[in-house]
């Protein structure tokens, strides 16, 4: 088979060690950014199979169309919001989706950058380099609120550090986040206007739907305090657009720490958060991360050989099988 696998722009899938599952086979890694629409289609053309990194790459009806070999594409993660899975069905192209999904490596950057910003981490580092020492104070955690926007299964590994710090917890979302937080003993927010006002730090855990593109509007951070920090490892898009570049730039909240953008790669600096001194922004690392790597492309390229033996497995589309 010809496997292609695009957006490969770190160049890391070749070292994983389930890469070896796809010995014998005809494997395309492509690690342009962002190609251009008729680069991504002649890179792909050939491919019988196609291997996404996230949602890096929309593959839209007009993408399906001209990929007249294409018979599988096999999604790391579970989320396949950015394939049309209706053009995949017509053409009988099946699509798989990972099962499993890791919470610790977004938690554990959504505290790296917490640490780091409110720290000054990169801040002093820098200053230390130029032979320089820090004269301000850095802001403390413990005593003090975090707020945690969706008490899913990440925000609860956050929200449990917070606690450790010996934070308060106070949690705003749907009716099953507000019941996890009072079953753990944190604080149910009265409403999202009380989540951006009372928090210290604020950790947005809430994943990217519909519902909730744009969810944090300029009015929401204009209410936070201007010490408060706010972190987003989740979606760039769960904020309105531009909204939090200008509260950054008028002083509500003090800070940010974000993870996560709307257009990936960011090239060339080409973005605003990166022109702010009150901003720390991180290359969405928090996935790129050797165990959660083997995680998810282990299991799609499990999937890629289940299907190929006629054994199909977490298929998102199964009436594409009949079209085939």
């Amino acid at each position: 088979m010809i496997i292609a696998i695009p957006d490969d722009y770190h160049g890391l899938v070749s070292t994983l060690d389930c890469f070896a599952s796809l010995a014998g086979h005809d494997v395309r890694i492509f690690r342009d950014a962002a190609p251009p629409f008729d680069k991504l289609i002649a890179n792909l053309r050939e491919a019988e199979v196609i291997v996404p990194i996230r949602e890096r790459t929309r593959f839209t009806r007009e993408v399906i169309e001209r990929l007249p070999r294409l018979r599988h594409l096999s999604q790391t993660g579970r989320s396949v919001h950015h394939v049309d899975v209706a053009a995949c069905t017509e053409r009988g192209i099946a699509v798989t989706a990972g099962s499993h999904a890791s919470p610790h490596t977004v938690a554990e950057q959504t505290w790296t950058l917490i640490l780091a910003a409110l720290r000054r981490i990169p801040e002093e580092t820098a200053l230390m380099k130029r032979g320089e020492w820090r004269n301000s104070f850095s802001l403390g955690l413990h005593g003090r609120t975090l707020g945690v926007f969706g008490l899913g299964k990440i925000g609860t590994l956050v929200a449990a550090t917070g606690a450790s710090f010996g934070m308060k917890i106070l949690v705003w979302g749907r009716e099953a986040s507000l019941a996890a937080a009072r079953k753990a003993g944190y604080t149910a927010a009265a409403g999202q206007a009380e989540l951006f006002e009372q928090s210290d730090v604020l950790s947005l855990c809430v994943r990217l739907s519909r519902d909730t593109r744009g969810i944090v509007t300029a009015h929401d951070l204009a209410r936070m305090k201007p010490h408060a920090l706010l972190v987003n490892t989740a979606r760039a898009e769960l904020i309105a657009p531009d909204a939090l570049a200008a509260a950054l730039r008028k002083g509500r909240p003090g800070l940010a720490a974000v993870d996560v953008y709307e257009n990936e790669p960011v090239l060339r600096g080409d973005h605003p958060l990166l022109k702010l001194d009150n901003a720390l922004c991180t290359p969405h690392s928090a996935w790129l991360e050797k165990d959660t790597y083997e995680l998810y492309f282990g299991e799609a390229f499990d999937n890629v050989i289940a299907l190929a033996r006629g054994e199909p497995v977490n298929i998102v589309n199964p009436e594409a099988l009949q079209r085939r």
